[in-house]
């Protein structure tokens, strides 16, 4: 597979395009800052410096175009206002959706957060409660489109070593801790696991291999006493 992933130099996507091409995927990274590059070819990933919020649209096309599929992984970041919660985590998003039907590639996964899809806590600071927005209004826009989309919702990230072991569901999953390593990990497995387009999952540490979690989503789908996995 030819996958581009968005926000390239954040811990998950570098974990997620050494994990694909060490399995011999190809894994263009989109990139910010020029001076991330060498980070990113150290994954075997191929660099490619655009910023979703300002890059001009026929370059971004030109790079999504001939790929089998499309990995949203940006964000605004910690210590980024309001603002940019809108315009990296939900317009960063549905460009790069634009983008993916533009170019006929119809794998699209978004890495969303648990939370999305429920107004914030009571007593959510401003940011937060703008983030927990501007990724419900991101799910929102995929739901509606023509792409074969998985949004994945992780619990609270953690930078602990990878565990192989994980609870993956459609929602609600309980609150809990997953570290980077298993969500890459996760994504790598879902890329080409086409049983989950159309479907929402939430991801925590858990006791069930990886492969195993996302292989029992097809039996889940095709069950009549399960809930539905397709939104």
């Amino acid at each position: 597979m030819r996958t581009v992933i968005a926000g390239g130099h954040g811990k998950i996507a570098l974990l997620l395009a050494e994990l694909l091409t060490s399995r011999g995927d190809q894994v263009v990274s989109l990139i910010r800052n020029p001076e991330h590059a060498a980070d990113v070819t150290a994954v075997g990933a191929e660099p490619a410096v655009l910023d979703l919020e300002h890059a001009d649209a026929a370059d971004l096309l030109a790079t999504v175009r001939g790929s089998d599929a499309v990995v949203f992984a940006a964000g605004a970041g910690p210590g980024s206002s309001a603002e940019r919660k809108y315009t990296v985590d939900r317009d960063g998003s549905v460009r790069l959706a634009d983008t993916a039907e533009r170019a006929g590639v119809r794998r699209f996964v978004q890495i969303s957060t648990m939370g999305a899809g429920q107004p914030p806590a009571p007593g959510s600071d401003d940011i937060w409660a703008a983030y927990i927005d501007a990724k419900t209004q991101a799910e929102d826009d995929l739901r509606k489109r023509a792409l074969d989309w998985t949004i994945l919702r992780p619990g609270r990230l953690v930078d602990t070593a990878a565990t192989g072991l994980v609870t993956l569901a459609v929602p609600p999953v309980g609150r809990g801790d997953i570290a980077r390593a298993d969500v890459a990990a996760v994504l790598a497995e879902l890329l080409p696991a086409t049983h989950t387009a159309g479907a929402t999952l939430e991801l925590v540490s858990g006791d069930t291999a990886v492969d195993r979690a996302v292989a029992a989503l097809a039996d889940r789908a095709s069950s009549d006493d399960a809930a539905p996995l397709i939104d």
